[in-house]
This record gives structure tokens, C-alpha cells and sequence, in this order.
């Protein structure tokens, strides 16, 4: 049986060759166990990476362009109006409608139809001295126990993104998509079971938060064409499964971001 990083790898694999552009100018390289592969992944075909800048999210993805001998460049340093032509990034958990929870670091093999089906919480980044007011806002949206993660060694007190800033897991019930509202089957908050996008709106609009993992929304391609630029949401997702597979999910309408998970 494949193990976990073989998983991954196929994944990381397969993302890359379906979704690496001819002779781009700038790629994202997202974060996560996965990403490891995906940049293993682009060196392996062999292509000529000379003219083309690879944008971190952060300090791992950072090294892994720098050992990989790629060139990196800081997402502030990119010319006015430039625009990646593919990003790749890892995801905890991704549902019917592509919606993903990222920032969890953790591994699930099951493809889910609902976000927080087995990954159990949205993590929220926030400023420090906001944590305590934050997790009273998640509270009154429905979530039963928001906590900070703390680090695995006791003494080093809560764990600290690249940016110096917290991270809340919060957890809800499962979460509804797009199309679940639009099929009638539920509003956008029954029961605090909240929508995907409407639960993303309320928690970036608590004083104090900076990100929230949940990726939702357009894809690259809608927001450009609906005169904006980027998009959260990622075109296609890829699972390395127990067998040695690899599954796949697209966007269900106009074929940048491609999550490869294991």
C-alpha cells in the first residue's frame, strides 16, 4: 500500500502536469507538506525555468524555491498589474464546490462534500492582543470552542505564523455550499450550519483578523472575468488515494489556484 508521502506525491504530480503553463512568468508556490512535491514536481520536467519567478507565501515555500534553484520573488516585489499564471497550494479539506479549509497542517485521505466533514475547525489568524476579543466574536457566530494553537512544547506559549500573528482554530458545524442554498435546501445560516462564503464574510469582519482559512468564491479566471483580479478558489483539486490513485475535482464552471492534497 502507498504511503502518505507517496500520496502526496501523486497528487503533487499530477497537478503539475495538467496545470504547469507553457513558459510562464510567474507561479505561486503555496505552503504545506504537499508543496514539497509540487516544486519536486516542476524540476522534474525538465523545462526551462530561466524567465520565470516563482511567489512564495511564506518562509517554507521561500527555501523550497531557493534549494530547488528556482527564483523566487516577494508577492510586494511583482510589477504593478501583474497577475500569476498558476498557483499551487495545499489544502486540509475541499468540498463538492471546490471550497477548501487550509492552515490546518494536517492529513485526510476521505474527499468530503462539506467542508469540516472530517477536518474540525476553520483556523483564523489574528493579531495578538485581539485573540481574546476574537474568540468571543467566533463564539457569538456559533462556534462551541475556539481556541488558540499553542505550540507542542508547553513553554513556547502560542503558535506564530511568519508575521508574528496568532492562530484561532475554530470550530462549526459542517458547512453548507453555494449550491446548497441554491437548491433550497437550507438559508445561509440555519442553526448556526452556516454557508461557506457567508461564514467567511462574518469572521473577516471581526476587529483583529487578519486571514481566515477558508478558500471560497471565484476562481482566478471568474474574478478576471468579472473585471477583477485573482480569486481564491482553485480550478481543479487533486487526491492521492489509499490505492495509489489520484482523484480529481474541477471547477464546475469555466476551466490559477490548483490544490494538490494527499
Amino acid at each position: 500500500m502507498p504511503s502518505i508521502e507517496d500520496a502526496k506525491r501523486a497528487a503533487a504530480r499530477e497537478a503539475v502536469a495538467n496545470h504547469y503553463p507553457q513558459s510562464p512568468k510567474f507561479v505561486g508556490i503555496g505552503s504545506g507538506t504537499t508543496i514539497v512535491y509540487v516544486v519536486e514536481a516542476i524540476k522534474a520536467l525538465g523545462v526551462d525555468t530561466s524567465s520565470t519567478s516563482f511567489v512564495p507565501t511564506g518562509f517554507q515555500s521561500n527555501q523550497l524555491i531557493v534549494n530547488a534553484g528556482l527564483t523566487p520573488v516577494a508577492f510586494d516585489a511583482l510589477p504593478e498589474g501583474a497577475i500569476l499564471d498558476v498557483a499551487f497550494d495545499g489544502a486540509d479539506e475541499v468540498d463538492d464546490d471546490l471550497n477548501c479549509i487550509k492552515g490546518g497542517g494536517a492529513y485526510y485521505r476521505k474527499l468530503q462534500s462539506r467542508l469540516l466533514t472530517a477536518w474540525p475547525s476553520v483556523p483564523i489568524e489574528v493579531a495578538p492582543l485581539a485573540s481574546r476579543r476574537v474568540i468571543t466574536a467566533l463564539k457569538a457566530l456559533g462556534s462551541p470552542a475556539p481556541q488558540l494553537r499553542h505550540s507542542l512544547v508547553q513553554r513556547e506559549g502560542p503558535i506564530k505564523t511568519d508575521q508574528s500573528f496568532f492562530i484561532v482554530d475554530a470550530p462549526f458545524p459542517q458547512l453548507l455550499t453555494a449550491s446548497d442554498i441554491a437548491s433550497g435546501k437550507a438559508d445561509a445560516a440555519t442553526d448556526a450550519q452556516w454557508e461557506v462564503e457567508a461564514l467567511a464574510r462574518e469572521i473577516k469582519q471581526i476587529p483583529g483578523v487578519l486571514e481566515v482559512g477558508l478558500f471560497c468564491g471565484l476562481t482566478g479566471p471568474q474574478a478576471q472575468a468579472a473585471g477583477g483580479v485573482g480569486g481564491q478558489k482553485p480550478i481543479a483539486a487533486y487526491f492521492g488515494m489509499a490505492d495509489g490513485s489520484v482523484q480529481s475535482r474541477k471547477a464546475k464552471s469555466m476551466p490559477e489556484i490548483v490544490a494538490a492534497k494527499s
